[in-house]
């Protein structure tokens, strides 16, 4: 648990004592580290970018994306991939190079089309014919030549939880390579004069362990990189083979390094296109939840304990699914500490529940804790990704602040919401 220390029995992350930012800033908080981002970011630079010259990465901010976090993503070197209008706007505000930024989504609008061209942003991703002609006569109406890649589906099993797999041939994402479909596509970024096609991307699922999907994908797309070559006379300039590389949750998840998923991934690149005297294209990355999901805890206070004999303990906290839906979405699991006695021994089984009126709002279901008590301060863990950006008003619950914090040092980078915030946008 790099980043992590005990002092005093109190837990501190980044140099600072969580116990006290709790009594600061209140709970629940999101808790983001700066350091840990920017040691993923080099990781990547060092793990990838640098072994292979000429390769991207970009970082998929649906996982988390503040204003902050799109600085400290472009100091870091890396791009940005963005899925909506509002992404894209936060990023722009941020003052992210548009150049070095990614437009993708499944169902994107005519505004965010517009939004995007008129931006110029580096890439948009398209995933249907309704997008190809609608950036076309974008392109056109500005004067543009756009540059754009087909997102493809694989239709590979990602043996992760069907919410997050999205390579299988029955998804909402992509083009299915099916030839009667597929000829269709590609005659019609060939016919569009304002569309500079440039390749392909496919994303086979989130919180991957294993290989085997990226691999699988990955000789199913360079069969199609062949075949457009020899069948429309078309040169794959670009690769996105996405993210999905997977981080530890809980105690026992063996993160898998980089190179696991990316060197054999590169191999065959070279291998398969290299042996038909095919130029391999330029290799992109989307990690979002491999970067920040370890950089991000959550701190509640707990509440009543409720012992129901003979079945379970109940401890209720000031938060759940609002700033964490992702155990009710995707039976997620987290490791968690009593922040205030982090060296205590893990001698009570207690089940963490959230405080919406939901049965299935609960924070982790069956973990040992230190005897906790009332006022304890809990600290969950791996949080970074997917809660902030996923945090919900319901039963008008305000969304936590979030606290980065660096070496010793914390800043308010979002602050709390308050109730006069719930009712701003009404008339």
């Amino acid at each position: 648990m790099e980043y992590f220390e005990t002092h005093d029995h109190r837990l501190y992350f980044d140099g600072v004592d969580l116990v006290d930012l709790a009594g600061r800033y209140g709970t629940p908080l999101y808790v983001v580290s700066e350091s840990v981002i920017k040691d993923r970011c080099a990781r990547i630079r060092s793990e990838f970018l640098e072994v292979y010259p000429g390769s991207t990465a970009v970082y998929a901010s649906k996982a988390f994306q503040t204003l902050d976090m799109c600085r400290l993503i472009q100091s870091g070197g890396l791009g940005l991939d963005v899925v909506s209008g509002g992404e894209l706007y936060a990023a722009l505000k941020a003052g992210f190079d548009p150049a070095k930024i990614v437009f993708h989504g499944n169902a994107k609008t005519v505004e965010e089309m517009d939004f995007a061209v008129r931006a110029g942003v580096g890439r948009i991703i398209l995933d249907n014919l309704y997008e190809t002609e609608q950036v076309e006569k974008l392109g056109a109406f500005y004067g543009k030549k756009v540059k754009v890649l087909y997102r493809v589906t694989p239709g590979v099993d990602s043996h992760t939880h069907r919410f997050i797999s999205t390579g299988s041939l029955d998804s909402k994402f992509g083009i299915p390579l099916d030839t009667s479909v597929f000829d269709g596509y590609m005659r019609a970024a060939i016919s569009a004069p304002h569309l500079e096609f440039r390749g392909f991307h496919f994303h086979v699922g989130s919180q991957l362990f294993d290989n085997f999907a990226h691999l699988a994908a990955l000789k199913v797309v360079l069969t199609l990189i062949e075949k457009v070559r020899d069948e429309y006379g078309l040169r794959t300039e670009e690769l996105n083979v996405g993210g999905g590389f997977g981080i530890e949750y809980v105690l026992g998840d063996a993160e898998p390094a980089l190179s696991y998923f990316l060197a054999p991934m590169m191999r065959l690149i070279q291998s398969e296109l290299g042996g038909k005297g095919i130029d391999p294209p330029h290799v992109t990355i989307e990690p979002g939840r491999w970067i920040v999901g370890p950089a991000g805890i959550t701190l509640y206070t707990l509440g009543a304990i409720k012992e129901i004999p003979g079945i379970r303990t109940y401890v209720g906290v000031d938060g759940g699914m609002t700033d964490n839906i992702r155990p009710a979405l995707y039976g997620a699991k987290y490791h968690a500490l009593i922040a205030n006695r982090a060296d205590g021994a893990p001698d009570r089984l207690v089940t963490v529940a959230g405080k919406c009126c939901e049965s299935g709002d609960i924070v982790i279901r069956d973990i040992r804790l230190s005897s906790p008590r009332t006022g304890d301060i809990l600290a969950v863990f791996a949080t970074g990704a997917y809660h902030h950006s996923m945090a919900s008003n319901y039963n008008r619950n305000p969304r936590p602040a979030v606290v980065v914090v660096n070496s010793g040092s914390a800043r308010v980078s979002v602050r709390r919401e308050t109730y006069e915030d719930l009712l701003a946008r009404e008339e």
